[in-house]
């Protein structure tokens, strides 16, 4: 492609004197050279939308010299690059220009030798500067794109290094996080069509704007429930903790979303959150044409299970001790000793709670009243019995109460 070079200068015969010079380049189709007498005549070429890759410009000109005209060229968005031809020892000039954006600078009378060097060296970073803007633009648009499916996070990541996400798969320590609405396909089908989609779009745009807020990937959206990680692509030493915080936001943010809906005649099921920690396999799974970036692993399968046990617990997010143990400070409360579907072995759960409700005198009266109970002390019926009476709503102390009534003993505590 041709390259056109502007050359200001209000000398007469420079203009057949560059031609001649450069007459085999111009017929070879390598540059191409526009002309004008001063700075003022340049700008309205530029301006006019005259194609210019550089320009060559004089210094003393008449109406607009060249330091002028370079320091309007610098001023535009997308500056052009320019040599200026200054008088032999005009330092002062000279660096003037240098500091005002010249690329370089010529010194009069002109070696055109020297002129065809300083050229092609400038066309080469002019290059070498689109290609990069070129790259840049390629990976906003990716990005942008990307963004549309996949978290912040990954879609950076996918769209500046499409190999960062290994299609074989690493193993990360991470927390995964469940989330789902209770009912929600049965509420879905007395629902009209407008009214499921602004309702589901509405949910899972504050959902997933609160992931991305603390860092989480958005693995997976099955109708109304997320799958979460935290710890993957990018490592994240306080993984754990950024996931419970997370858990208690979306859970503040669910409850308001269901009274916002409810006010409208839209009964809505609970939020519920199950969240653990741990070793998994993570990566892009699905070959070349098709992929999906996702967790596997025990982690996963845990969590998911305890997003599903708060259904008989009577809680909205359960995580397992592995989380707990991760975040300095946890605050919450035990639920138990918990057998999870196909599993043989107890997990220890916790229901994290806000700082406030965790510092309230009903979370110390559970406390005392669960250290009976894991202690099989026949006084945690009334403990809880009497925690109940005060607090009627918290259904994990009705759950702990009806095993108790019903004979059992103990904190472990066998799901179906």
């Amino acid at each position: 492609m041709t390259a056109t070079i502007l050359v200001v200068d209000d000398e007469p015969d420079l203009e057949a004197l560059v031609q001649q010079r450069f007459r085999r380049q111009i017929r070879d189709g390598e540059f191409g050279f526009r002309f004008a007498h001063d700075g003022l005549e340049a700008l309205d070429m530029i301006a006019n939308g005259d194609d210019v890759d550089m320009v060559l410009s004089d210094i003393n000109m008449p109406r607009m010299d060249g330091l002028t005209l370079l320091q309007k060229i610098q001023e535009a968005d997308d500056p052009l690059s320019t040599v200026i031809v200054s008088a032999y020892g005009d330092l002062a000039n000279i660096r003037t220009a240098m500091n005002r954006g010249a690329f370089d600078f010529l010194t009069k009378p002109i070696d055109f030798a020297d002129l065809e060097t300083t050229i092609r060296k400038t066309l080469a970073h002019i290059g070498r500067m689109r290609e990069a803007r070129r790259r840049q633009a390629e990976a906003e648009r990716a990005q942008a794109l990307l963004s549309r499916y996949f978290s912040p996070n990954l879609a950076e990541r996918l769209a500046t290094d499409p190999e960062a996400v290994d299609l074989s798969g690493q193993r990360r320590d991470i927390t995964s996080l469940f989330s789902d609405i209770a009912e929600f396909t049965t509420t879905i089908e007395v629902l009209d069509l407008e009214v499921i989609a602004p309702l589901l779009n509405d949910y899972l745009e504050g959902m997933t704007d609160i992931v991305f807020a603390h860092g989480g990937t958005v693995v997976k959206i099955v109708g109304d429930a997320l799958h979460v990680v935290f710890g993957a692509p990018a490592d994240q030493p306080d993984h754990a903790a950024r996931a419970v915080a997370c858990a208690l936001e979306l859970d503040g943010y669910a409850q308001a979303h269901q009274a916002s809906w409810r006010e409208r005649g839209v009964v809505l099921g609970i939020t519920r959150l199950g969240l653990e920690a741990g070793p998994a396999i993570v990566g892009n799974f699905g070959g070349g044409k098709f992929f999906e970036y996702s967790a596997y692993g025990d982690v996963v399968n845990t969590a998911a299970r305890l997003e599903a046990a708060n259904k008989q617990l009577g809680t909205r997010i359960c995580v397992g001790e592995s989380v707990a143990s991760r975040v300095a400070g946890f605050k919450g409360r035990p639920v138990g000793d918990l057998v999870l579907r196909g599993r043989k072995e107890p997990l220890r759960a916790f229901e994290p709670l806000p700082p406030e409700i965790f510092e309230a005198s009903a979370t110390g009266a559970y406390l005392e009243a669960f250290a009976k109970l894991e202690a099989e002390d026949p006084t945690a019926v009334p403990a809880f019995a009497a925690l109940l009476g005060l607090h009627s709503e918290d259904q994990l102390v009705g759950f702990h109460l009806r095993r108790l009534l019903n004979g059992a003993a103990g904190v472990t505590i066998v799901l179906d």
